[in-house]
């Protein structure tokens, strides 16, 4: 399904991103990591660069080294809750932006000249189910993801001529670390697993989803 592509994943080094270049790899990608991790080691990576995704000068440096992708998968970013909206704590609210919006806008905007000069190039985001809707005590998260959700329908709009389908995922909650450790008493068994979610992006990044422009693609479990 992606044989003969290069597709770049950030956030590579995290749990959604270790699933997704595996699945991607036994697609027959050539899988390039990025993280801010100075290392990271993987079977399922080509190559692996250690960049700060915040930085728009470092990732378009980073990006322009590659030479020729055909995908890119802006994975990186986080959760974080418990700030109410009325609030006046602007740190929880800078930082959702910071690694959710500007990571996955520098890395795009990095990628898209190289993405043109492609026959079929793909951009796969990572939004939420539950930013669809407002949330108590996650207003910087909903509209952090919000924004990527509504950044993809643009960029699909701007690239699908130049032949670029940008499109995104909305998962439910994922089964990581992270979020069992947020959510200790939650039912585990019902979250959508990275394994799972992976088969979707991979989908959304091969030539099969050619006719997919700016579709924000629920992927829900049984919560």
């Amino acid at each position: 399904m992606l044989e003969n592509r290069r597709i770049v994943i950030t956030g590579a080094a995290g749990t959604l991103g270790k699933a997704t270049a595996g699945a991607a790899a036994g697609y027959g990608a050539d899988v390039i990591g990025l993280d801010i991790l100075p290392e990271h080691s993987s079977q399922d990576l080509s190559e692996y660069h250690c960049v700060d995704l915040t930085d728009r000068e470092a990732t378009t440096d980073c990006i322009a080294a590659l030479g020729h992708i055909d995908g890119l998968v802006n994975i990186a970013g986080g959760f974080a809750m418990g700030v109410t909206a009325s609030e006046p704590d602007d740190t929880q609210w800078e930082w959702m932006f910071r690694i959710n919006v500007d990571t996955m806008r520098n890395a795009t905007m990095a990628a898209v000249p190289v993405l043109k000069a492609r026959e079929h190039a793909t951009i796969v985001n990572i939004g939420a189910l539950g930013a669809l809707n407002g949330q108590a005590a996650m207003s910087a998260y909903c509209c952090a993801k919000s924004s990527v959700m509504k950044l993809t329908e643009s960029l699909s709009e701007e690239l699908k001529c130049d032949g670029i389908n940008v499109n995104a995922v909305l998962p439910s909650i994922i089964d990581t670390p992270p979020n069992r450790e947020a959510m200790p008493d939650a039912d585990f068994d019902q979250w959508v697993k990275p394994a799972q979610l992976a088969e979707v992006i991979c989908f959304l990044t091969s030539q099969r989803a050619s006719a997919l422009h700016g579709v924000l693609l629920p992927v829900k479990a049984l919560v």
